[in-house]
């Protein structure tokens, strides 16, 4: 449909008692359309970004300008960033670069104006004609021992953090031995880094389902950062390290002047980077902009303490008999397209505790969706007959526990410590597999909601140990998926961590 019959229906719909969800069907609609025409001939109809916009900032209430912008950034910005594919990502800065234009014009965008303005952007058209400068232009940066201190941005994920943003921090730490390295992330991150004595951590807030405005809060709040923390070092000694933050906005929004700014587009498409995971691109990355330098891997620094309450209650099980503890996280990053389902779950971890002498150790995850999913797991087993033990991480007593389910409510850091002593991990691509990886534990993950080879290369994990995949095509084949089938796979490729 013309964005004009969107629009008649936008008024219709503003002009009534405006419901969630005719809001929400109507926004998919009209990014379905944009897409459908930009895939089909290339061609880029601006209007329908400009009603989105219109829709995303129209409300005094927030939350409902919040169910417009979601529903962008799922159906039309994920959509072009999510394939890796060159072409999608140059619509990218032309969308961003409508949306940040379009916002910068409202009462409530003068802040979103004026930082635009400190870095002499004046139009959508300047803005992308820098994204696209940055994203193509090949960095290189000399060792400099002028260089005081070194800001690197989170990926918001804790899983891309790790895959990522945990590399960059050990290589350069070994670069730059004389510079403070901060990083500028939310508080999750500091559960599984906070170990690592040469960095410092900052909090800065991604908010990931807010409305277009609050999205560009925390580059606002970054600006005033670094001004802060360079008043009396300068910004000639300051080095500004960007992994696609959607901080940032994948490269859209600047921060500092080119020379102390580098740029990793993790979504470059180098011949030698097709079958890269992430770890493996991100040291690509920096040898081509630093020189060679010793690979490292993913890796974590955890709390000394965590670790060892998770080493006393796996010690206790296995003086207690067990042979095998296998960590799962069936938690799905509030993306559905990752999961499986909870029947298949409930089968998992059934077909685990047939193996006698088996304890499986279930973080119960994040939020009231995967808690009553876990606890719907918990009461399958029960009714089964398998022993359960569930508390809280640093309240569980193992007793004579030597089989059975154990689930556990934890953070970040507690999850990573009690799977740092299990022998195998089993989950969905979320961030428990890269924290498995980085601690060198063998990992299986359930790749869903994606058929592309190259975003299940790049985000698969990587670490010094066995890290497989099991692919199920939920796109195509969604109603014929044999969970049996899926089950055995798992099991094969873990029978071959013989312990």
């Amino acid at each position: 449909m013309k964005p004009s019959y969107y629009r008649d229906k936008w008024q219709t719909l503003k002009n009534s008692a405006v419901d969630g969800d005719s809001l929400a069907h109507l926004s998919r609609q009209i990014g379905h359309s944009f897409l459908d025409h930009y895939y089909q001939d290339g061609l880029y109809e601006q209007d329908y970004i400009d009603l989105i916009c219109e829709m995303a900032t129209t409300f005094p209430q927030i939350e409902l300008n919040s169910i417009v912008s979601t529903i962008f950034f799922s159906v039309v910005i994920e959509e072009l960033c999510d394939d890796y594919e060159d072409f999608q990502f140059k619509a990218y800065n032309r969308v961003m670069s409508q949306v940040i234009s379009y916002c910068r014009q409202l009462p409530a965008g003068s802040l979103l104006d004026n930082c635009l303005n400190r870095f002499h952007l004046s139009s959508a058209d300047d803005i992308a004609r820098r994204a696209e400068r940055i994203r193509t232009q090949e960095n290189k940066f000399v060792i400099d021992k002028n260089i005081r201190q070194i800001f690197i941005l989170s990926r918001i994920t804790v899983g891309a953090d790790v895959a990522i943003v945990s590399v960059i921090v050990q290589r350069l730490s070994l670069m730059f031995p004389q510079a403070r390295i901060i990083l500028l992330a939310s508080p999750k991150l500091a559960e599984i880094f906070s170990a690592n004595p040469r960095l410092r951590i900052i909090q800065l807030d991604y908010i990931r389902r807010g409305s277009l405005l609050e999205r560009f809060t925390s580059w606002h709040k970054f600006l005033e950062i670094l001004d802060e923390e360079t008043k009396s070092a300068g910004k000639d000694t300051t080095l500004v390290i960007d992994p696609d933050s959607r901080i940032l906005q994948l490269g859209i929004l600047p921060v500092i002047n080119d020379e102390n700014y580098l740029y990793f587009n993790t979504h470059n498409d180098w011949p030698s980077s097709q079958n890269a995971c992430m770890g493996e691109l991100t040291n690509a990355w920096l040898d081509k902009v630093f020189g060679s330098g010793d690979f490292c891997y993913p890796r974590l620094w955890l709390d000394p303490s965590l670790l060892d309450q998770a080493r006393k209650l796996t010690s206790s099980l296995i003086k207690n008999g067990c042979r095998r503890i296998t960590a799962i996280n069936f938690g799905f990053g509030g993306n559905p397209r990752k999961r499986l389902g909870l029947d298949f779950e409930k089968k998992l971890v059934c077909e685990l505790l047939k193996q006698p002498k088996t304890v499986v150790i279930l973080d119960r995850g994040f939020g009231a969706e995967e808690l009553n999913a876990s606890q719907q797991i918990i009461d399958e087993l029960q009714n089964k007959g398998y022993p359960v033990l569930q508390n809280k991480f640093g309240r569980m007593n193992a007793g004579t526990f030597s089989h059975g389910l154990l689930a556990l409510e934890c953070n970040s850091g507690e999850i990573a410590s009690l799977i740092a002593h299990s022998h195998d991990f089993v989950g969905y691509d979320s961030a428990c597999q890269h924290i498995a990886a980085a601690l060198a534990v063998p990992t299986i993950t359930i790749f869903t909601g994606s058929n592309n080879p190259r975003f299940i290369r790049r985000w698969s994990a990587c670490g010094k140990t066995s890290c497989k995949v099991v692919h199920v095509n939920t796109i195509f084949n969604c109603e014929n998926i044999d969970l049996d089938e899926i089950i055995n796979r798992i099991m094969e490729e873990r029978a071959l961590h013989k312990l």
